[in-house]
């Protein structure tokens, strides 16, 4: 590509997080390698904001297909190689942070075994930027003082899980559940059996900082009714601990709030 003012060796692939969804929240480096790459490789979770901002003769989408098909993990990673060794400067967006929850441990080690230079590019993460945004701190002094990120999308009965349900109640602080909106029955209940107190406040955000952005209050116990009331879906964050219930006491004054208000206040009886 004529033009391009990239400090990199062609046939570099960079491991850009694009933040939760708000292209003002890009870093400088990110929008930098959009502007200049040859190619970039992404999924849905970037937002639809930040994915316009890209030609789409430089774009490819390896996320969700129709009828709930997806790309699989290994042809992206066979993908990659292909491209950095075609002599491109490649691009692999992914919402998010690419080293939480997205996969991105799992094509560094592929692109080094296949002799591929890559440079990972962070970002802020809607594990931590979602319930931000929302008017809920991951921690507080009066609060959390330690928060614990997991999956949603295993199931907790299974004898196997990597998920420790149990040992999260037991310890306290805030649990953050990414990808977990389907499963929050499932493991609000385990939570609940392992003696986590019913009373536990709780939040869901859809679509953190998107134009669309949801929420959705309640308790451990109530949780559930609210997620359906408010019509909460994917992707969403859920937050567990004593931190999701300061949201009523900002609200009021929070101005970045992006989505509409007032949807999580009918599922609640009122924290505005």
């Amino acid at each position: 590509m004529s033009g391009t003012t990239i400090d990199a060796e062609p046939g570099t692939v960079y491991l850009v997080g694009s933040g939760p969804g708000d292209p003002d929240l890009l870093t400088v480096k990110a929008k930098r390698l959009l502007e200049e790459s040859d190619v970039v490789l992404h999924d849905k979770l970037p937002g639809p904001e930040i994915i316009d901002l890209l030609p789409e003769d430089r774009r490819e989408d390896v996320g969700k297909r129709a009828h709930g098909d997806r790309t699989p993990q290994s042809e992206i990673n066979e993908r990659l190689v292909e491209l950095a060794r075609e002599g491109k400067t490649v691009v692999r967006l992914k919402g998010g942070d690419s080293f939480v929850f997205g996969r991105g441990g799992e094509e560094a080690e592929y692109l080094a075994a296949h002799d591929v230079p890559f440079e990972v590019v962070p970002a802020v993460t809607s594990a931590i930027a979602a319930p931000a945004v929302a008017g809920i701190p991951v921690t507080h002094r009066d609060h959390a003082s330690s928060v614990s990120f997991v999956t949603g999308h295993e199931d907790p009965t299974k004898a196997e899980s990597a998920v420790d349900w149990e040992a999260l109640a037991a310890t306290g602080g805030t649990i953050v559940v990414l990808m977990g909106v389907g499963r929050l029955p499932d493991y609000t209940k385990a939570l609940l059996e392992a003696g986590m107190a019913p009373e536990t406040p709780v939040a869901l955000v859809e679509r953190g900082t998107w134009p669309d952005q949801q929420v959705a209050t309640g308790t451990l116990e109530t949780i559930v009714d609210a997620r359906d009331e408010v019509g909460i879906e994917p992707p969403a964050v859920t937050v567990i601990g004593d931190v999701a219930g300061t949201r009523e006491s900002v609200v009021d004054f929070l101005e970045n709030d992006y989505g509409a208000v007032g949807a999580d206040e009918e599922a609640t009886g009122g924290d505005r």
